[in-house]
């Protein structure tokens, strides 16, 4: 069978991205929070059939290209975001010529723990 991702990662590059991912898992949820609040509030003026131009949609297309730089840190790495809000992230490896996940937790100071790849429908 052949591979399903092009890079693999061994449990020393996983931990070594560790403070990186951190940083950006940090700044996904506050980024998130933000463009929760910016939806509610264009919604608002979008029902009020008020401006929707100016400063407020401004604000959140900057917010949402810095959005897609974040996840596009991890997509070019191949690093998975499992679960955003606990902070689970996934990291594909090899164990012998099998692909299996590195799994890592936020506040995990290394990634050692791994699961196997769930077989594609």
């Amino acid at each position: 069978m052949s591979p399903r991702f092009t890079r693999h990662f061994t449990p020393a590059e996983a931990t070594a991205l560790i403070p990186n991912v951190t940083q950006w898992l940090i700044e996904l949820r506050l980024l998130k929070q933000t463009l929760d609040r910016q939806g509610e509030r264009l919604a608002e003026l979008i029902h009020d059939f008020g401006d929707q131009g100016g400063p407020r949609v401004n604000d959140q297309t900057r917010t949402l290209i810095r959005w897609r730089e974040l996840l596009g840190e991890f997509s070019h790495r191949g690093v998975l975001i499992r679960n955003l809000e606990t902070g689970q992230l996934d990291f594909p490896s090899l164990r012998g010529d099998h692909e299996i996940f590195l799994i890592w937790q936020e506040g995990d100071t290394q990634v050692d723990a791994w699961r196997e790849i769930p077989p594609m429908t």
